[in-house]
């Protein structure tokens, strides 16, 4: 129910009330003090539903103090102005302070239970902050009130993947496709279910459906890099990393481009990639260790006699750990070769 017919709806509850009044007589005095404590809160409703939509006005016109303050002064004069809170908490996360937007999100979920969007603006916020197990809960609370919000199902799909339960959310996320049928971030983020479930054959088929919608996103290009290369379609992983690299080239895109070329065997155009990545951003150190391994087969392939490839590598690797220790993998090869 949005803010408008909450008003509504409280005017309509007034009139009733009064016209209960006129019908009552002079009552007794319990009876009395008992109506004067109902027009009181009544009226204190209505007080808050007005600042509360001043600061609505406020806000949409980008007086975003003097919007906060009178959001702050509705849920002064009501604690259950569940809209204020939300106004509040909306306010706070556009300014990037989390905690403040959640603890405002959270009271608004407490004091309003069946209010949709109350519920929905708790789950996003706690998903945004990575508390993804509180996320899911709060998103299915949402649900409860409606349960065919397409947001409230795309989020909620992501969510059950971020929290590694990627079985639980694939039910939302097919239902978010079926809410919307022309939603690319819809059929990406099924995309990324799949793809956590290892279903990647689905997951490209999704990714496509949504690049019919969307465009050829640099993340949607990623995802099906990602999913060719764990189908092990190595070249034509490559082929679609050359994609991105044309319109946003990152080191994390040469990276996975020259994982692709070494395990196409195409150890020359590998080592290329790895160091793009490292030009890109000299403290990648999944392309160090790329780098390293290519020297190491450089090594071994010279039946151990180009020592330079070898010693490239031992610094190559060494470099890689001084900015990650914890590889164990890394570790060992340096073990063994260093």
């Amino acid at each position: 129910m949005n803010a408008q017919s909450r008003f509504v709806s409280t005017i309509l509850i007034t009139a009733c009330l009064i016209g209960l009044w006129g019908c009552t007589g002079s009552g007794s005095a319990s009876s009395s003090a008992s109506d004067r404590r109902t027009r009181a809160s009544l009226e204190e409703v209505l007080r808050a539903d007005e600042a509360t939509q001043r600061a609505k006005l406020l806000m949409a016109s980008g007086r975003i103090r003097e919007a906060l303050n009178e959001f702050e002064r509705a849920v002064e004069i009501n604690p259950g102005a569940v809209d204020a809170y939300i106004g509040i908490g909306n306010i706070y996360k556009d300014e990037g302070d989390m905690p403040k937007a959640e603890r405002s999100f959270r009271t608004a979920a407490k004091v309003g239970p069946d209010v949709f969007e109350a519920q929905y603006a708790h789950g996003l916020i706690l998903q945004l902050m990575h508390r993804f197990q509180e996320s899911i809960r709060a998103y299915l609370r949402a649900l409860q009130i409606d349960p065919r919000d397409f947001d409230a199902n795309m989020n909620l799909a992501l969510a059950f993947v971020q929290a590694g339960q990627p079985q639980q959310g694939l039910p939302y996320a097919i239902r978010a496709t079926k809410l919307n049928p022309q939603s690319g971030p819809a059929f990406y983020n099924l995309g990324v279910v799949y793809s956590a479930l290892n279903r990647h054959t689905d997951a490209i088929t999704s990714y496509r459906r949504a690049s019919e919608y969307m465009g050829t996103s640099p993340q949607l290009l990623m995802g099906i890099a990602d999913s060719q290369s764990a189908l092990k379609q190595y070249g034509e992983a490559a082929r679609t990393l050359e994609r991105l690299i044309a319109s946003e080239p990152s080191a994390d895109a040469y990276h996975r481009l020259g994982t692709a070329r070494f395990r196409n065997r195409e150890y020359d155009a590998a080592m290329k990639a790895f160091r793009n990545a490292i030009e890109m951003d000299d403290t990648h150190y999944p392309a160090l260790n790329g780098i390293a391994v290519c020297l190491l087969n450089q090594y071994l392939w010279s039946d151990k006699s180009d020592t330079k490839a070898l010693d490239a590598a031992v610094r190559a690797m060494r470099r890689s750990l001084r900015i990650k220790r914890d590889q164990p993998q890394i570790i060992e090869l340096l073990t063994r070769f260093g």
